[in-house]
């Protein structure tokens, strides 16, 4: 089962994303991202005290820490997806830039 997932579409412009990075609304979806950053750590920070107290098992720890981690991750990967949707729209357009340039010859 190694079949690759199809690319999703990306319909935004380049302008219309750098108008979306540049907005109040992406501003005050990062500061909510931020606070359940900050969410995260505190919980994360607080599972080790947890741990002490109640003598919870390793793997319970482990698991629990392995989803945090998880999240933070989903997190930081929403926070950066403006600049990987710019990426992508620069290298279609290096690309098609390209195409044109073999095309004229």
């Amino acid at each position: 089962m190694n079949e690759q997932l199809p690319q999703p579409v990306r319909r935004a412009s380049r302008e219309a994303i750098e108008e979306f990075k540049n907005s109040i609304l992406w501003a005050d979806i990062k500061d909510e991202l931020f606070f359940w950053l900050e969410g995260f750590k505190d919980e994360q920070d607080g599972i080790v005290g947890d741990a002490i107290e109640n003598n919870k098992s390793t793997a319970s720890v482990l698991m629990h820490l392995g989803e945090i981690s998880g999240r933070k991750s989903a997190i930081n990967y929403l926070l950066g997806m403006p600049d990987v949707f710019l990426s992508e729209a620069e290298m279609k357009k290096e690309e098609k830039d390209g195409r044109n340039k073999t095309n004229r010859r």
